[in-house]
């Protein structure tokens, strides 16, 4: 390959970063690799995504896909409805290395990493293309509803597969399927039991009639959905192509995003749109919470993988850019910063992590803290993402804010795992409501926080002042965001203290919950960042 010319007629281009190449992103990350453990089928399987996903020509591949974003199709030449939308080949190839990989399956099959390894996946997957994480995290979660549902072999085996199959046609005739969800409505948002989506029986089965305000991969091969029917709000699956022909599901128009470009939004409606019941009826909430408690574990690990990718431009940038005199990685400042960004990007992948660990988990104390750990996590994750990717697009000044770069693709993906699947004020409502629904939560969530008594003086002193401060039975509605955000940073320094990640650990217990420190990013004192930084990338 043929290098881009450095002597210019009127200059010579001198003080900027080589371009990255080819990169490794399990190799490269051991703080990934110290969480993931000796789990050898995970790190098997994660080793040869993160070194595929690292290669340059994929990075090339996920601007084509984020620049051509899908078209929508309505109509064909002649005028008959076709409802379809129409990708670019970059975001195809995404789809089918991701798929190929398990990442849809995997943490269902015995042997194979399980959900810990499946979230590692959705954190690799989101340094690079995150737009694709969309249908297959939704599909990931639906297995967690129709493994459990009686009738859908075709639907779980499709799921089960390692093959991506875009075709148009029914589930049955495909090699592997998609399932999507759509449930939000205009006049309800997240208070789902105000849907007003009808549905009704027929002599072929359910018949659906609504509108679906925001419908993410509409190109799935079929959707989750609730609706109103005569027992209450129950919940169906709709396909999206039937063997008669199309099912009368209906886009109306795709959501002209922020971010999240490669992956199509959009609003749709039922018109007597045929549709499967799950579950009996007026149990649509409890059965599609299975898939929502499913796909916020990939929302609390994502914006950890969107900070490690920032982090890692930022780094880069730092490492290879000189600046009155010396390395910009080697300026005291600098190095605050970038140490101080690389604990909020710890603390968040290890907390999201042993949360998925307990995914797996069969008894009662398993389940009850992932309920309320995932909450927790994907709180804290959300709330510094934002943060983290504005400050390390900072440390490349004008550069950072330029699309040459990989930063503005993530800074506009940062806000979105905080609002999909439970905003803010929505995921500390319902933390608050696990803890006074099930006793056990509470109990549990004291018992993560305490497994890491003793290993730190930072960690200790903050354990007594967050006893003194919440009593979980009288605690109030208003201080919900406090009382998450504050466990969520317990339950991270827990976490990093007792895998024992050296140098990170200890300075995350004492720069989150040691001394007084400022607000913002760097607000640590002299060399704190040194061996961090050494440690997260040496």
């Amino acid at each position: 390959m043929q290098k881009p010319r450095i002597a210019l007629d009127t200059h010579e281009v001198l003080n900027q970063p080589p371009e990255a190449g080819d990169r490794d992103l399990w190799a490269d990350d051991r703080l990934l690799r110290q969480l993931i453990g000796e789990d050898i089928a995970a790190r098997a399987r994660l080793s040869d995504y993160g070194r595929e996903l690292g290669q340059a020509d994929l990075r090339a591949a996920a601007r084509d896909a984020n620049r051509f974003p899908p078209e929508l199709h309505l109509f064909d030449a002649g005028g008959r409805r076709l409802d379809e939308l129409r990708f670019h080949p970059s975001y195809h190839r995404f789809m089918q290395l991701s798929v190929a990989a398990g990442y849809v399956g995997a943490a269902w099959e015995p042997g194979c990493g399980g959900h810990a390894g499946h979230a590692a996946m959705v954190y690799l997957a989101s340094q690079v293309e995150p737009g694709h994480c969309c249908p297959l995290t939704m599909s990931y979660a639906a297995s967690a509803v129709l493994r459990e549902a009686e009738g859908f072999d075709i639907w779980r085996d499709g799921l089960k597969s390692r093959d991506y199959d875009p075709s148009i046609r029914p589930a049955g005739e495909k090699t592997g399927v998609t399932l999507g969800m759509a449930m939000t409505e205009k006049q309800g948002g997240s208070d789902v039991r105000r849907n007003t989506t009808r549905a009704v029986r027929d002599v072929d089965g359910w018949r659906l009639t609504g509108h679906k305000w925001f419908c993410s991969a509409p190109m799935s091969d079929g959707f989750l959905t609730l609706a109103q029917a005569p027992g209450g709000l129950s919940c169906f699956l709709v396909p999206r192509w039937l063997e008669g022909g199309r099912n009368t599901l209906r886009i109306m128009r795709l959501k002209d995003k922020l971010g999240n470009r490669s992956n199509g939004s959009a609003e749709i409606e039922y018109d007597r749109t045929f549709a499967h019941l799950i579950g009996g009826e007026g149990d649509g909430v409890r059965v599609i919470l299975r898939m929502v408690h499913h796909t916020r574990l990939d929302t609390s690990v994502a914006p950890a993988g969107l900070m490690r990718a920032a982090l890692r431009e930022a780094h880069h940038w730092a490492t290879h850019r000189n600046v009155f005199g010396k390395p910009l990685a080697d300026q005291p400042l600098m190095r605050a910063v970038l140490g101080d960004l690389a604990l909020d990007w710890a603390g968040a992948l290890a907390l999201s992590l042993h949360v998925a660990r307990h995914f797996d988990g069969t008894e009662p104390e398993h389940r009850s803290f992932a309920r309320i750990g995932v909450a927790m996590a994907k709180y804290l994750a959300n709330k510094l993402c934002p943060l983290v990717v504005a400050e390390a697009m900072e440390a490349l000044g004008g550069m950072g804010y330029v699309e040459d770069t990989l930063l503005p693709m993530l800074y506009r993906e940062a806000p979105l795992n905080g609002i999909w699947e439970g905003s803010g004020n929505v995921i500390c409502l319902d933390a608050l409501r696990s803890l006074a629904k099930d006793p056990l939560s509470a109990e549990v969530l004291r018992d993560e926080i305490l497994a890491a008594r003793g290993l730190d003086r930072h960690f200790d002193a903050a354990l007594r002042a967050y006893d003194r401060r919440w009593r979980v039975a009288h605690l109030a509605e208003a201080e919900a965001r406090w009382f998450v955000e504050d466990s969520a940073v317990m339950l991270a320094a827990s976490a990093l203290l007792r895998v024992g990640v050296e140098d990170v650990a200890p300075a995350y217990a004492a720069t989150r919950l040691g001394a007084p420190r400022g607000r913002l990013a760097g607000a640590l004192p002299q060399g704190a960042a040194d061996a961090v930084l050494a440690r997260c990338f040496g």
